[in-house]
């Protein structure tokens, strides 16, 4: 139902007390107050009696009021109950709809709260079009995040239940912001008991907080105030290489983007150099670093450096050239097809 028409139900119905209330006084030389009281116990069917005794003349008036005050009183009641009946039904609807699309979602993220940091993860990943569940507590916060077309897991997410909610067991990563650090302990230990493959950033308020977080198996505790101290620092001393970074890690430049790809087996790229490869003369892509399977990171690789099989590669260049890289990183070549 359109609230509009609610908002003219009472329009008219505010119209219909004025109206009343100027009739009384000019018919019957009431005050306001007798005017106006006499109006609402008139159109709400109350028959508290007269306020005063009426003329033939106000009999009539009062009749009329009386048809006309009860029709439109009638239809605000019924337009605000369908407004919130169907208000609710919307968002039990919405929210059915959204339980079922969950437990058929796999390789997604799990977002455990929906502050000021959650909701700029939510708009980035939906701005990539990578697939997540959000995870919250708050009643009106869910309704906003509902609003918003993102998969809803309604509850408190250090409980074991809310998170299975969320389908965590088939999900890629999982990311903790909420406000307490305590809180987020209690979802790191929860979410690595039910996956223990589970990529997990959490938040850190206090240092303090990193080293917990971190034995209780997240994958990476980010600082909000470190991080950005830091790019404050980096934007006075260094601002041509803040400004570089910044544009090269927003999606909506799309002329540059920095992308991590991980070479498997079978692909093409297994024992090459990168100079007989085409990622920088075909692909036009710089490879900015190479992480070995083992955990060492070589910064700058030479054209001689070898790919092997487990192989991360850190390319930057267009988005549609990454996505070439990401395919050939990922299928067999030719030669053993």
């Amino acid at each position: 139902m359109n609230p509009n028409i609610l908002l003219r139900s009472i329009i008219g119905l505010v119209s219909v007390i004025v109206f009343g209330t100027i009739g009384y006084m000019w018919i019957e030389h009431w005050s306001v107050i007798d005017g106006l009281y006499m109006t609402v116990i008139t159109i709400s069917s109350i028959g508290y009696g007269e306020v005063h005794k009426l003329s033939d003349t106000g009999r009539v008036f009062t009749m009329g009021l009386i048809f006309v005050g009860f029709g439109v009183v009638g239809y605000v009641l019924v337009a605000a109950s369908r407004l919130i009946i169907e208000g609710e039904v919307q968002k039990i609807l919405t929210r059915r709809r959204f339980m079922k699309a969950i437990e058929k979602i796999k390789d997604h993220f799990v977002i455990c709260g929906f502050g000021r940091m959650g909701a700029f993860v939510c708009q980035q990943f939906h701005a990539r079009g990578i697939p997540f569940v959000v995870v919250e507590n708050d009643p009106d916060t869910q309704l906003r995040i509902m609003e918003a077309g993102y998969f809803l897991s309604p509850g408190d997410a250090t409980q074991e239940a809310v998170l299975q909610g969320a389908n965590i067991k088939t999900a890629r990563g999982l990311v903790s912001v909420l406000n307490s650090d305590a809180a987020n302990v209690y979802v790191v230990l929860t979410a690595r008991e039910l996956n223990s493959d589970l990529e997990i950033i959490a938040r850190a308020g206090e240092e303090s907080a990193q080293k917990k977080l971190m034995r209780a198996g997240a994958n990476r505790v980010i600082s909000p105030y470190q991080v950005g101290g830091m790019r404050m620092v980096m934007a006075i001393l260094k601002p041509e290489v803040m400004n570089f970074l910044e544009v090269a890690m927003d999606y909506r430049d799309l002329n540059i983007e920095i992308e991590e790809i991980k070479v498997v087996e079978g692909s093409e790229y297994v024992g090459k150099g990168l100079i007989d490869t085409d990622i920088r003369k075909d692909l036009n892509l710089i490879v900015i670093a190479v992480k070995k399977p083992n955990g060492k990171m070589v910064f700058n690789p030479g054209p001689r450096t070898e790919i092997e099989e487990g192989d991360t590669l850190i390319a930057m260049g267009e988005k549609k050239s990454l996505e070439i890289l990401l395919k050939k990183s990922r299928l067999p070549s030719s030669r053993e097809m």
